[in-house]
């Protein structure tokens, strides 16, 4: 069965979406699975267990200059490369118009359909088009997790249960991981990325309690890790690690060495951005800063649901190795500190 998923970004989307492909290899084995993405995410994609072949758009690109000979050649060479062969199924994960007009240019084998949303669910985008293309428009939730989204989904267009384990199957190249993070010193606990910069400035955490929270790491022994997207957050980052012993901040790198340096820390303490998402599906202990209740459908998930960790008035529930830490205006510092000793701690008996 040949099965075509449309995801095409943003970073955050496209990682939550990376459950259902592992989903639908566990009941559909023999299933080849392509994935339609927006190129800058697309090594990451090709990091996904089971993705056959990944197919790069541009048109959040295409869309400024939809007329210019660069763009139609462009336009033409993904047209081609879409159609190269027939699915089964074709199934969009994001329910815009812009996922539907790659739903409805992709070439269906005979019998072969495409599955879309019929309906939005809270604090996600969706559009029309996306259910008028669709073969098949698949009612969920109002009330459901990104990630669950996606997984459920797949699960009843393509009609099999949803399995209880959640697997990303995100895998870092191992050969690379030692060459990507630059090295702290050998006698420390391990290194700590500190994923301070979102595209949201009311996302953020206050630089004051990130520096805190770095000193704290140090004097724990843990060395800290700072990367950054952005000449903004280059400069958080340089003023976060100044005057610490054991804070580096990482050179810019591209989005799969970045995967890769994540891939070498201890753990990840980090606000609602696609990075933290990306450490979310390394399995890495975890700790995601929210200044929002919104933690229910993008934070870490657990086998028995969200998992929310820290101090009052934050919720509180048990996480393995991940956890979100929600306040409003903001959570501070002893807040998110208490939530890392806490998946550190259960990290370790794991």
């Amino acid at each position: 069965m040949k099965i075509l998923i449309v995801k095409l970004s943003s970073l955050g989307d496209v990682v939550h979406a990376m459950p259902a492909v592992q989903d639908i290899l566990r009941a559909l084995p023999e299933a080849q699975i392509d994935w339609v993405v927006e190129r800058g995410f697309a090594p990451l994609v090709r990091r996904c267990t089971g993705v056959r072949r990944v197919i790069a758009c541009e048109l959040r690109r295409w869309r400024k200059s939809p007329l210019s000979p660069p763009t139609r050649h462009a336009w033409s060479v993904f047209k081609a490369e879409l159609q190269q062969e027939p699915y089964d199924a074709v199934i969009d994960l994001q329910g815009l118009t812009k996922s539907a007009l790659v739903c409805w240019l992709a070439r269906l084998s005979p019998g072969g359909k495409r599955f879309g949303l019929a309906n939005q669910t809270e604090g996600s985008s969706f559009e029309a088009p996306a259910r008028w293309v669709a073969d098949v428009a698949i009612t969920l939730p109002a009330h459901i997790h990104a990630v669950t989204r996606s997984r459920e989904l797949c699960a009843q267009a393509l009609h099999y249960q949803l399995p209880d384990e959640l697997v990303f199957g995100l895998v870092p190249q191992q050969d690379q991981m030692a060459v990507k993070a630059p090295a702290l010193e050998r006698n420390l606990h391990g290194v700590v990325a500190l994923v301070h910069g979102t595209s949201r400035a009311d996302k953020e955490w206050p630089l004051a309690h990130w520096r805190a929270l770095a000193q704290r790491l140090n004097n724990a022994g843990f060395g800290v890790a700072l990367p950054h997207g952005s000449p903004a957050e280059l400069q958080a980052a340089q003023h976060i690690a100044q005057g610490l012993a054991h804070a580096r901040v990482w050179p810019a790198m591209s989005l799969d060495a970045l995967t890769d340096a994540l891939a070498t820390c201890t753990g990840v303490v980090g606000v609602d951005s696609g990075l933290s998402h990306i450490a979310v599906a390394l399995d890495l202990p975890h700790v995601q800063v929210y200044n929002f209740d919104t933690s229910w459908r993008t934070g870490p998930l657990a086998e028995s649901g969200l998992d929310v960790c820290g101090a009052a008035p934050t919720t509180s529930r048990h996480s393995p190795r991940q956890c979100s830490v929600f306040a409003h205006p903001y959570p501070g510092v002893e807040a998110v500190w208490q939530a890392w000793l806490s998946v550190l701690s259960n990290a370790a008996k794991a």
